[in-house]
């Protein structure tokens, strides 16, 4: 239904004629009547008007399908589409869910920090209980493990049986590991392995700071403001750097212990990693824009919060 049959049909419930309306709104009689055949369209403040007169929501006079936003005005148009309750209420349903997982994720990396940082401080003491005889024999706290290298697979052998890995994912590590102790002391591997969790550490801090700003950001949005306010803006710019640093640096991480410790971690900037980037900065920047031309919003996503 469009606008104009919306406001005729309210008008005749309240058994209003056009000249009434016309004096209450403060228009001619010709604007009302164009109004009702679709002609022209009223301002948005007399839309809001029109809403206090008729005591009906946005959506009473301007139907959700908005059949005929097309021809309003372009303050209307901007107005009927920010105001729209349907969207309203999709949009503060998503804020929550993104806040409540944000929240959530906040504090799986401030345990994973805690976890980690606890391994990194005793790490020195359990790795002297890892010995290798050169051969094919990895002991670990006493409990040696024999292994056999073949041509597509590697065999484990313990008191408990015999593994065979064939999977990639399991077999490359382990090649890994026994090239390292082939080519390294057993204080090289200490210091490969507390390198690994000093960049893990950091990069959950990262991850930690872009769910903390997350949290902060859709809390904001389900509360009303839009994603251009200042503080808003300022928080996606730095979920944005937070995010560009978590794919640097584990990157540069692979690049130095392959460079120092001759281990390829699988882990290098690919081309993707570079579109992400880009992407990212771009976001940043475009959200700063639309604070800009988005000053006169007054900062605020609802019409109400009774739902």
């Amino acid at each position: 239904m469009k606008f104009g049959e919306n406001l005729k049909k309210l008008r005749k419930k309240k058994n209003i004629s056009q000249e009434e309306l016309a004096f209450r709104v403060g228009v001619s009689r010709q604007s009302v009547s164009k109004w009702e055949c679709g002609e022209s369209y009223p301002t948005m403040e007399n839309i809001l008007l029109l809403c206090n007169i008729f005591h009906c929501k946005l959506n009473d006079l301007v139907h959700e399908s908005m059949t005929d936003i097309s021809l309003m005005e372009e303050d209307v148009k901007v107005g009927v589409m920010k105001l729209s309750y349907k969207k309203q209420q999709q949009m503060k349903i998503l804020s929550k869910v993104i806040y409540r997982i944000s929240s959530f994720l906040k504090w799986v990396s401030i345990f994973c920090i805690f976890f980690l940082c606890i391994l990194f401080f005793i790490l020195p003491f359990l790795s002297f209980h890892v010995t290798w005889d050169g051969s094919s024999t990895v002991s670990f706290y006493n409990k040696q493990v024999s292994y056999e290298i073949l041509e597509n697979e590697i065999i484990l052998k313990d008191e408990k049986g015999e593994y065979h890995l064939q999977n990639y994912n399991e077999v490359y590590p382990l090649l890994q590991g026994i090239h390292f102790l082939e080519t390294h002391d057993l204080s090289s591997l200490l210091w490969f392995t507390e390198v690994i969790l000093v960049v893990l550490i950091i990069t959950l801090y990262f991850f930690f700071r872009t769910f903390s700003l997350l949290e902060r950001l859709f809390i904001n949005i389900h509360h009303g403001d839009t994603p251009f306010t200042l503080e808003n803006v300022t928080s996606i710019k730095k979920i944005a750097d937070f995010m560009i640093l978590s794919l640097i640096i584990p990157s540069l991480m692979g690049t130095i212990c392959e460079f120092v410790f001759s281990v390829s971690l699988g882990i290098g900037f690919e081309l993707v990693d570079f579109i992400y980037i880009l992407f990212l900065y771009s976001m940043s920047y475009i959200f700063l824009y639309g604070y800009h031309i988005q000053l006169d919003s007054k900062g605020k996503l609802y019409t109400n919060n009774d739902f």
